[in-house]
Parts: structure tokens; C-alpha cells; sequence
């Protein structure tokens, strides 16, 4: 036993001499891998950061061009929408994933401004890798960012030009402004036609104190078929299907809304039942209907004209709802149930039963429309009434512009949501990144030390989105930057990209200017996530562990079924 642990002991000790050797990577497990050093960490997170910049910064603005994407379920998206391209790109490098982190976070605060995110953190790490070419240590970037962060949010506040009280949220012309240029972005072309949409339907489910309002209370249903100029906006709610019965109007209706299921209750415990003779079995199927009936009955005394179930309807309650002049209609989603009775003021209800008249909803008109080839179920409300509940009604050819369209009505959705927590806005088009470059150029000739060429490169890195806008448009981008500055030189602070005469312009009297609260959020979530990649020093890697590789799709997507 001495001999063999003596053998042990030795054969550990010679292994742990040759690790020795061999230097650090034989710390961690086989497969590990570390990179370290400004070349190997920092250079390389950004030029990964860099990279993705590249591929979204060409979807910026109103002539963004559109990405083909392919998921890994072989599901395709083709859009410029930077939030849905980066939660389907699948980001593997961890510098990267923080930028798309951040995106993520904007688009959950302020549902708009993913891109300005993506591109100005890109810029930032390109020019980060400009100052280390030069010799710059990391620690002075980032004195020199911090600094030049501080001042941006400083003067961002300076440049408002609008500032809308609580109760200017009641106008429509007030909205329609505030919409128009998020959704012209998207959809180029067809802002006249969509901002109108989404002004009156946010004005519909605007609440007394406006800091209440909710998104979820506007709903968009796509139907396929016909143009996007046969949208529209319905007070109330639209469900995408057929009712029960033969009831299919129903004017001052007062609705019962249930959880269950309408039909004959099943025992909590399996039984067996003896039927010895014909007549037994007809009495046994007697006692079923005379207990639907009796519900259905009841529904009907207590002044319900419309029942809505989350449930199924059996043929046996159907044919009773029929008799009693009910309409049915079943909802599958139960969020869409809990939007109806917020919509209607209903009460849902767990158990089969009449319901009292607190419990009950009220809708002006119930009907059932043809949309296409799709029957639509329609709860709308009077103009006199208040409405806790909006539908867009979106029509087009194909199911990926409905797509799109829809993420561009989100975008105005979120921005008079924003609206409500600061309804401060800035010139768009470029105008705020040009007066902030401009500026912080002449604040980084304050300072004295080596930061001052971080400050610089900070102030630079506004310069791409005048420059992209202008690219997209067809434009010479050093020439367009070269008017912007001059024109700025000169106190017209406004003054942007005019991407339609092909120069540069009033942004405020061409009608573009973007929400201020999503350019300062913007900058607040990319500087952090750039800050804490400069400070990476060393990346270690650990082996990937194993498992079953995922199954690809046979075929190419492109063939025909």
C-alpha cells in the first residue's frame, strides 16, 4: 500500500511539473480557451461590434434597405426592423450580445430607437479602436467617453424645440405630429395614410390621466387580401372568427363572459351507469338537456343577449342558445377573453350560471363581418361611449408587408406611450447628431489631457447618422455633412437631412423631429454596455459542452412543396 501511494504521489508531481511548464492554460479544464492583451480582446470585441453595425446601419431611416432573414426553424422574416433582426440573428460573440442587449432594452422601454443603439455603440467601438491604433490606453477612452457622456445628455436637453402638457394628449393633430416620423421611417411612403390610423386609435383608449396609458389596449388583426389603403380603425374589438348560431346582429348588447366551457358538467371521479331498458336511456339523456337548458335559460332571464366562452360549445348547448336567441361566440385566447371584458366592462365568470347585472357587459353593436375570405366578430362601441379597447384592422397582400406594417404601427403605439413620461421632442433627420458633434468638438478643445481625443472621437461618432441618412438617400454623405456643419456654424440649429429635395433642410418645418426621451435612453443603454466592454481585459472561454445538434430542414426554402 506505502509503495502504491508512494507511485501516485510521484506520477501527480511529474504531471504537475510539466503543466507548470507549459504556462497558465493548463489552469482550467482541456478545451478552455483565453485570449488577453489589447490585440486579443479589446481590437477584437471591436471590430465584432463594428460588424454589427454594419449589418443593420443600412436599414436606418426612411430608405432603409431590408434584411432576408432565416431563423433556425427555417421561418423567414424579411424586414429593417433592427429589433426583430437582432432577436433572430442569434449573436454568438459576448461583446456583441451586449450591444444587442442593449437594443433589446430599448425596444422594452421605449419600443423604438433599437437601431440608433446598434449603430452609435458600433461607432463608438470603431473609434475606440482608432484612439488604441494611436496609442491611447484603455483607461483614457474611457475618462474621455464618460465625460463626453455626461456633456451629450447636457446639451441634448438644451436642444427641445416641443414641450406638450398632459392634456394636449386629447388632440388629434397633436398625436398625428408626434407619430407621423417613427412610422414614416419604417414605411416610407405611407406615413399620410397610417399615422392618422394609429392617432385615432391611441386617442380612443386614451385614458383621463394619460400617464395610464396602456399599449396592449390597441390591437392590430391582419387579414390577408385587398391593399393597405382598406385599413381602418374599429372602436372596440375584433376576433378573427366565426360565432355560434344563427344570431348575427346584436344592437345594446349586454354580454355574459365565461372561463368554462359550455356544455353538460363531467363528473370530478369516473363512474359507471347501469341502463337496463330504452326508456331508461332516453331519461338519462332527458336529465342532460333539462340541466343545459335550465343554464341557458337562466342566461337568458338575467338579460344576457351575447354569451363568449374560453371554452368549447357542445352541439346539445348550441341548439339551446339557438332556441333562446343567444348569439355565441368562443375566443381561444385567454388574453384576448381578459381584453374583451376590459373592453366590454365584464366580469368573466368560472361556473356555468346566470350572472347579475353588475357582472354583465355592455356593447353598443356585436356583429359578424366578411373581411376577404375571413369572418371577422366584431364589439364595437358608440362614439358617446368610452371605449377601453382600439382595433387597426390591417389589410395587404402578402402576410410579411402585414408584418412589417404592424411593427411600424408599434413604434407610433410606443411613442405616445413614451410621450407620456416626457413629451419633450428634438429636430430628427439628423439635425440633434449634427448639433452634438458640433458641440462636444468644442468642448473636447477645453480639456487638456489625452482624453480630449476621446472626446473628439465620441463627438465623430454622431456623424454616421446624418451620413447614413444621406447614403440610403442616394446623396454624397461628406458633402451633406459638410452643408450640415456649415449650416449649423450659422445658428440653424434645426437643420437636417431633406431626403426629398436631395440637400439639406429645416427638419421642424419639413415635419420630422424625434422624441427626446428615446435619443437620451438610447444613449444612457448604449455607454453602458460600451463602457463595460472597453474595460474587458481578458476572455476566457470554457469548452462548449455536448449534446444532440438541432435537425436542419430538408430542402431549400425556396423550393416548392
Amino acid at each position: 500500500f506505502q509503495q502504491r501511494r508512494k507511485q501516485l504521489l510521484t506520477s501527480t508531481l511529474s504531471k504537475m511539473m510539466k503543466n507548470m511548464k507549459r504556462g497558465i492554460p493548463n489552469l482550467f479544464k482541456e478545451g478552455t480557451k483565453q485570449l488577453s492583451g489589447l490585440e486579443q480582446t479589446v481590437v477584437r470585441n471591436c471590430v465584432a461590434c463594428k460588424g454589427l453595425c454594419d449589418i443593420t446601419r443600412t436599414s436606418f431611416g426612411p430608405n432603409g434597405m431590408n434584411k432576408m432573414i432565416m431563423n433556425h426553424l427555417g421561418k423567414l422574416f424579411v424586414t429593417s426592423d433592427t429589433a426583430t433582426i437582432m432577436k433572430e440573428l442569434e449573436v454568438e460573440h459576448p461583446a456583441a450580445k451586449l450591444i444587442v442587449m442593449s437594443a433589446t432594452m430599448q425596444e422594452t422601454e421605449v419600443g423604438d430607437g433599437s437601431n440608433f443603439v446598434v449603430i452609435f455603440g458600433g461607432e463608438l467601438m470603431a473609434k475606440a479602436e482608432e484612439l488604441i491604433t494611436m496609442g491611447l490606453h484603455p483607461n483614457e477612452i474611457l475618462s474621455g467617453y464618460t465625460k463626453a457622456y455626461h456633456k451629450c445628455l447636457e446639451i441634448l436637453n438644451e436642444l427641445s424645440v416641443e414641450n406638450y402638457e398632459p392634456e394636449q394628449f386629447f388632440s388629434n393633430d397633436v398625436l398625428l405630429r408626434a407619430v407621423k416620423t417613427p412610422i414614416a421611417s419604417k414605411q416610407f411612403g405611407c406615413e399620410n395614410f397610417l399615422a392618422p390610423l394609429v392617432a385615432e386609435a391611441c386617442l380612443t383608449v386614451m385614458p383621463r390621466n394619460p400617464a395610464n396609458f396602456n399599449v396592449d389596449n390597441i390591437r392590430v388583426v391582419k387579414v390577408l387580401g385587398s391593399s393597405l389603403q382598406q385599413s381602418e380603425v374599429i372602436r372596440g374589438m375584433a376576433i378573427p372568427r366565426d360565432i355560434f348560431g344563427g344570431v348575427r346582429r346584436v344592437e345594446n348588447a349586454k354580454i355574459a363572459i365565461y372561463n368554462c366551457s359550455i356544455s353538460a358538467a363531467d363528473t370530478e371521479t369516473k363512474g359507471t351507469v347501469l341502463i337496463e331498458s330504452a326508456e331508461e336511456l332516453v331519461n338519462y339523456s332527458l336529465g342532460e338537456e333539462r340541466e343545459i337548458e335550465r343554464h341557458i335559460k337562466a342566461i337568458k332571464d338575467s338579460g344576457a343577449s351575447v354569451v363568449v366562452t374560453g371554452g368549447s360549445i357542445d352541439d346539445m348547448a348550441e341548439h339551446y342558445i339557438e332556441k333562446y336567441g343567444l348569439m355565441a361566440v368562443k375566443v381561444v385566447s385567454k388574453f384576448d377573453l381578459r381584453r374583451l371584458a376590459k373592453a366590454v366592462k365584464a366580469k368573466p365568470a368560472v361556473a356555468l350560471g346566470p350572472l347579475s347585472p353588475e357582472d354583465l357587459g355592455f356593447c353598443s353593436l356585436v356583429y359578424v363581418r366578411d373581411v376577404g375570405s375571413q369572418k371577422l366578430n366584431v364589439f364595437q362601441q358608440d362614439s358617446e361611449d368610452h371605449c377601453g379597447l382600439a382595433t387597426i384592422l390591417l389589410r395587404a397582400s402578402t402576410s410579411n408587408i402585414l408584418n412589417d406594417v404592424e411593427r411600424a404601427i408599434d413604434d407610433g403605439v410606443n411613442t405616445v406611450k413614451a410621450m407620456t413620461k416626457d413629451a419633450r421632442f428634438v429636430p430628427g433627420a439628423g439635425a440633434v447628431e449634427i448639433e452634438l458633434a458640433r458641440r462636444l468638438s468644442q468642448f473636447a478643445k477645453l480639456n487638456s489631457g489625452l482624453d480630449q481625443y476621446a472626446i473628439e472621437k465620441f463627438a465623430e461618432a454622431f456623424e454616421v447618422f446624418p451620413r447614413t441618412l444621406a447614403e440610403s438617400a442616394g446623396l454624397s454623405p461628406m458633402d451633406i455633412v459638410s452643408q450640415l456643419y456649415a449650416e449649423h456654424e450659422k445658428g440653424h440649429a434645426n437643420y437636417g437631412v431633406d431626403i426629398e429635395n436631395g440637400g439639406v433642410g429645416d427638419a421642424l418645418a419639413l415635419g420630422i423631429k424625434d422624441i427626446l426621451y428615446a435619443k437620451s435612453q438610447g444613449i444612457r443603454l448604449v455607454m453602458d454596455a460600451v463602457l463595460t466592454i472597453l474595460r474587458v481585459d481578458q476572455i476566457i472561454m470554457a469548452k462548449a459542452a455536448g449534446g444532440p445538434k438541432i435537425r436542419k430542414p430538408d430542402g431549400h426554402w425556396d423550393d416548392d412543396d
